[in-house]
């Protein structure tokens, strides 16, 4: 990681999903050295690249696509005439609801619709005539719907029809608020609605999952050994092959190519194949969107590179517990089922049900950087560490989905 270039600034991404829960856009979340957001970008043409590069950047059906970028501006950032020259296709501007709404501001984003920027009003209530003149000029709306609630929703949908606005329904925090929204007719959704599992109880792990926590029990034996792990393995050969194919790709930079898992296990240990089998366990099913498995990656990763920076015990099953902390949505299950059926040690499911230990804590930290709550961090690393940590652990998730989804 120390190619990594340092940004001043904290950044994370949380995407904007269609209805049927593809991801068309990522809001950034954003602080510079002095808790502000977009001021950061300022004649920073670093921090641009990056925004372009790894943070708009999906990988999709095996290939890498950019996408827009929600942008949250300041009205003393746009009246300032302080844009820098952002690709039109690239961003889409989001103005904050405590906006002062002046003529001239009115005037400035109608002059920035004329150039071709996408704009976007967040935090909008009904009740406030200020936002009025705003209505005709921006394309996207986000209505906060634990804000505004539920039921009232369904009327002021009927008062901003006139307007033939984007609708997208923010804090959409489970799946039965999304599929509400759906009924409603939201085109864009954000929130945490893909993290919750809608929980059946007593369900069991079935098909492909199953032959690979039987691996994970072996694997988790003392006199396991590359043979036994791999007679498993080869109950289901189409699995191992995939596993294969992802131990090979560019993610692990291998210098020779491995054949097997028992080959795998000869030349790079057990602890390393742990890591393939949970990246396959944490895979998505076809019901389930590909963001979810994204942000498992992604997660496992970060808590693993925090471990390793700060010096931490077993970096490894800080990646295991980052990974599996999502596991419960991904299955439907409730985590404390999930955890009688999932081998791991005491410790690792105490940081999973509990947020404990060293596991646990840094569980916690990734979990507060994914949500832009910079301010809570504990700061046991200078603040540019945790973006370079988390910009490379997207990347990696990226590099890891691209192989998992090629054919």
């Amino acid at each position: 990681m120390a190619e990594e270039h340092q940004l001043q600034v904290l950044m994370a991404r949380q995407p904007v999903y269609t209805k049927s829960q593809d991801v068309v856009a990522f809001e950034l979340l954003f602080r510079d050295a002095d808790g502000r957001f977009v001021e950061g970008l300022k004649d920073d043409e670093a921090t641009l690249g990056v925004l372009l590069g790894t943070y708009s950047s999906i990988a999709r059906c095996g290939s890498v696509r950019s996408l827009p970028c929600f942008l949250k501006v300041t009205d003393s950032f746009l009246l300032n005439n302080d844009l820098p020259e952002l690709p039109r296709q690239n961003f889409v501007l989001e103005l904050l609801g405590h906006s002062n709404i002046t003529p001239a501001l009115v005037e400035r984003v109608k002059e920035l619709a004329r150039q071709g920027y996408r704009l976007a009003l967040a935090d909008y209530d009904p009740r406030d005539p200020k936002f009025a003149p705003l209505l005709n000029v921006v394309h996207v709306l986000k209505l906060d719907i634990q804000l505004l609630g539920l039921d009232n929703i369904p009327p002021l949908l009927q008062q901003l029809r006139p307007y033939q606005l984007e609708l997208l329904a923010d804090k959409v925090e489970t799946q039965d608020e999304f599929r509400r929204c759906l009924e409603m007719g939201f085109a864009l959704y954000m929130g945490y609605f893909l993290s919750k599992p809608e929980a059946v109880k007593g369900k069991k792990i079935t098909g492909n999952k199953v032959v690979l926590l039987q691996i994970l029990s072996e694997l988790q034996r003392p006199n396991a050994t590359a043979q036994s792990i791999e007679q498993i393995a080869l109950q289901d050969p189409a699995l191992t092959y995939r596993i294969l194919r992802v131990v090979n790709s560019a993610a692990f930079n291998l210098k020779r190519e491995i054949s097997s898992l028992s080959h795998a296990i000869t030349l790079l240990g057990i602890e390393q194949v742990k890591r393939w089998v949970l990246l396959f366990l944490s895979a998505a099913d076809k019901d389930k969107p590909d963001e979810l498995t994204r942000n498992m990656l992604t997660r496992g990763r970060m808590c693993e590179l925090l471990a390793e920076m700060m010096g931490r015990d077993e970096p490894i099953n800080h990646f295991i517990v980052g990974l599996l902390s999502q596991l419960d949505a991904l299955l439907n299950m409730e985590m404390t089922d999930l955890l009688d059926q999932v081998p791991l040690q005491q410790n690792m499911k105490a940081a999973l049900l509990e947020r404990t230990g060293s596991c646990g804590e840094l569980l916690r930290q990734v979990e507060l950087y994914e949500r832009g709550q910079f301010d809570q961090l504990s700061r046991a690393l200078d603040a540019p560490y945790y973006e370079v940590a988390y910009r490379h652990s997207l990347n990696w998730a990226q590099q890891v989905l691209q192989a998992m989804q090629a054919e």
